[in-house]
């Protein structure tokens, strides 16, 4: 069985696949994303809780373990770690690597919903939760400072209108303002004063709240006309709070002024950033799974203009860490690394060969077998990364292989006297299985490496079957477009070893050859019927 014949005999046909291979490949290594290594994503979820006011040990015993209950009773989760904080904690649940990250989410949402009957009644919110990846670091942080705004409002234009805009990049998964809080106003009471008008806190909190409800306010009307009584009831200053009345003592009122501090301030006192050590409002973006991070960081440049614009023009925006540079310069040594081998291996190729039409078949053979692993990475949903370039640079040296085995065994029939035509049919008929087995046995070395689990296999998996794709693609060229091309070009090669440029020369010499080899033939055959004739003239 020759599986390279249907090939050889249609150079067309073969020519059309082997250019849409390779197109098929260049296509798919634009699409490839980009990523310092391969793509390791950890089953792992994050739940939230908030209780505004409750102390951390009230988080932990009313909120975080009735919740770790529920969440014990999930399969397939390896680790559980919980922090509270005051008013806040968050879970975070590590689940299997074989765990399929959707079904685990599902699991987690049930028993949340479990769990609500066991958590405090005023707990205003039902817990949530989110994807994460511990291993996934930030690809691009920005900073905001100012010389005249103060930080809260820097954080009040982060979080209002850069935060919904970077969200909309095409890459960026997540987005967060850290650095500050939202503003707010602080009212810190004084116990000596509250002691003196005889005045409790929840008199203070029912003050405040009732200043700040939405309430209906009515109409006015007579038989014709009516109109509508419109008023502001939320307070957004300080000097707004401090005439609020409390309650009257003696017949005089006493007003949140004179029993407390009334400032202008942020939600959350205990957060801040720095910038070049100056006060600033960080933000910090994550890219999708999956997402090429030079791409992204680059529309998130292009775009900076655009959210320079649309915030106050006393904000200074700019970027504090970008780590693109580092990637395109790894990514880049590795390019020209591969490059240079595939030359290298190339020049060696023709140093033995001694052939420039001999050198073009291994020639063609070698990138268009990496060009093809492209494709295949693509639809495996691969990266370009460390791991994968260095296994294509690595598998240089193995995929010119089959193409010079073939070559070689071809070359040995032409030098025989066959023609090229015929000498790609034996020879690639001969050596297909030879081939075939050199290849599998060096795949079948990265056998234990595919098998491999946990994390160290989740990251040299991708190295391992890229460099299998590659050879697997030698095979199939060396196969196909490799005999093919010997039948076509070792045929001029043959033509010009023998001094003529044309093949109606070769053919005229093989012509002229057959007509002495007649002439040889037929002289014995004269002498043998003469010799007894005149033997028999004699007698």
């Amino acid at each position: 069985m020759n599986i390279s014949a249907p090939f050889i005999r249609r150079p067309v046909a073969t020519t059309l696949l082997t250019v849409a291979l390779a197109l098929g490949g260049a296509i798919a290594f634009r699409w490839l994303p980009v990523s310092p290594i391969p793509q390791v994503e950890f089953p792992t979820l994050m739940v939230q809780a908030g209780l505004p006011g409750a102390s951390p040990e009230t988080m932990a015993s009313a909120v975080a373990m009735p919740l770790e209950r529920q969440f014990g009773r999930i399969a397939g989760v390896t680790e559980m770690t919980s922090t509270s904080y005051l008013g806040s904690t968050s879970i975070t649940l590590q689940f299997e690597l074989n765990r399929n990250i959707d079904a685990a989410a599902r699991d987690v949402q049930a028993a949340i919903n479990a769990a609500r009957g066991q958590l405090p009644a005023n707990l205003p919110n039902n817990p949530n939760y989110r994807k994460v990846n511990p291993a996934d670091a930030p690809i691009m942080i920005l900073a905001l400072t100012s010389d005249t705004i103060d930080v809260s409002r820097m954080y009040d234009a982060a979080a209002s209108i850069l935060q919904q805009k970077l969200s909309q990049v095409e890459g960026i998964g997540q987005v967060f303002v850290g650095g500050s809080s939202l503003p707010g106003v602080r009212v810190d009471l004084n116990p000596m004063a509250l002691n003196k008008y005889g005045v409790g806190l929840d008199q203070i909190q029912a003050t405040l709240a009732a200043a700040n409800v939405n309430r209906p306010k009515g109409q006015l009307a007579n038989d014709t006309t009516a109109w509508e009584v419109h008023s502001t009831d939320q307070l957004l200053k300080a000097e707004q709070y401090r005439p609020l009345i409390v309650a009257y003592r003696k017949g005089a009122v006493v007003r949140i002024s004179d029993v407390a501090e009334v400032s202008d301030s942020v939600e959350d006192v205990r957060t801040g950033g720095l910038a070049n050590g100056k006060p600033s409002v960080i933000v910090v973006l994550f890219r999708q799974p999956g997402a090429n991070i030079i791409a992204t960081v680059d529309r998130v440049r292009a775009l900076l203009p655009q959210l320079q614009a649309s915030i106050p023009q006393a904000i200074n925006l700019s970027v504090v860490i970008d780590r693109t540079p580092t990637i395109r310069a790894s990514i880049a040594d590795v390019e020209i690394a591969l490059l240079v081998s595939i030359v290298l291996v190339i020049l060696v190729v023709f140093v033995f060969l001694r052939s420039p039409w001999a050198t073009l078949i291994p020639g063609v053979a070698v990138p268009l077998s990496l060009i093809g692993t492209f494709g295949v990475m693509y639809l495996l949903g691969y990266s370009i990364d460390n791991l994968s370039l260095m296994a294509l640079t690595i598998s240089t040296g193995f995929v010119v292989d089959d193409a010079i085995v073939v070559i070689e065994n071809i070359t040995r029939y032409l030098e025989k006297g066959m023609n090229a035509f015929e000498a790609a049919l034996r020879g690639a008929r001969e050596i297909g299985f030879t081939v075939l087995s050199m290849s599998t046995s060096l795949v079948a070395v990265f056998i234990p490496i595919l098998l491999m689990g946990g994390i160290v296999g989740r990251l040299f998996r991708e190295f391992a079957v890229v460099r299998s794709v590659a050879i697997a693609m030698s095979l199939i060229i060396s196969l196909t477009t490799t005999p093919m091309m010997c039948a076509k070009f070792l045929q001029r090669e043959e033509g010009r070893r023998h001094g003529s440029g044309t093949d109606h020369g070769h053919q005229h010499r093989h012509r002229a050859r057959d007509r002495v080899a007649v002439r040889a033939e037929r002289q014995p055959r004269f002498r043998d019927h003469a010799q007894p004739r005149h033997r028999r003239r004699r007698a």
